[in-house]
């Protein structure tokens, strides 16, 4: 079957993206709003993108009516935004999180979960997550009902017993993060395996053919 983007209702390219590219991280991020109150959201449009400078990339769309999200609107405003990692210990709470409340409801506070203040920007950690990235915005780039967030990275938190004894490396038994497939399907990094690409030396150039 083919699909022909240019032409396709959005919904459909939506349906077809997100059930193919997955399993998407989930990045539950954190902002704070214009009187201090913590503001939390789950986005699936999500991932890193580079480690020299350290970006991280979110895609926001509007609300159905085309209103902007409350991350949005806070991250325009202070140019800072947590990213919290999610595993199965706090995925019920994610979703929470994800829920249409109010602004002017602490979603963080409503999910039972945990705040810290940053180190270098305002917006606030949460504590429960494994891994937590401070970022500022290193530019935002515009479209019609969405907004792509590029943001630097410029502290990281960690849970110890996630690393290695060294701290270098990411302990698989302890840091097992989940991602979104589609729809309500969501997957966790329990099952994982090792695989080493082969010595290219093993590979003999293909003969050249000659008449």
């Amino acid at each position: 079957m083919d699909f022909d983007f240019t032409e396709l209702p959005a919904q459909d390219r939506y349906r077809l993206l997100t059930n193919f590219i997955g399993p998407r991280p989930i990045a539950l991020v954190s902002t704070l709003s214009p009187n201090g109150q913590d503001n939390a959201a789950p986005m699936s449009f999500f991932n890193v993108f580079s480690h020299d400078p350290p970006i991280v990339i979110l895609g926001i769309q509007t609300r159905p009516n085309g209103e902007e999200k409350d991350t949005v609107s806070n991250i325009r405003r202070t140019s800072e935004f947590v990213v919290n990692m999610v595993d199965m210990a706090i995925a019920d709470q994610m979703l929470v999180c994800g829920l249409t409340f109010e602004p002017d409801v602490d979603e963080v506070a409503m999910a039972g979960l945990t705040a810290a203040d940053g180190v270098k920007v305002g917006a606030r950690r949460i504590v429960e997550s494994p891994c937590s990235m401070e970022c500022r915005v290193e530019r935002l780039i515009e479209y019609d009902r969405r907004v792509i967030v590029l943001g630097e990275v410029v502290h990281m938190h960690v849970r110890k017993d996630c690393l290695d004894d060294n701290g270098h490396y990411v302990d698989p038994s302890s840091y097992q993060p989940i991602a979104r497939l589609h729809a309500n399907n969501y997957i966790t990094s329990d099952r994982q395996f090792e695989m080493r690409a082969p010595d290219i030396a093993s590979f003999a150039a293909p003969k050249s053919k000659t008449n």
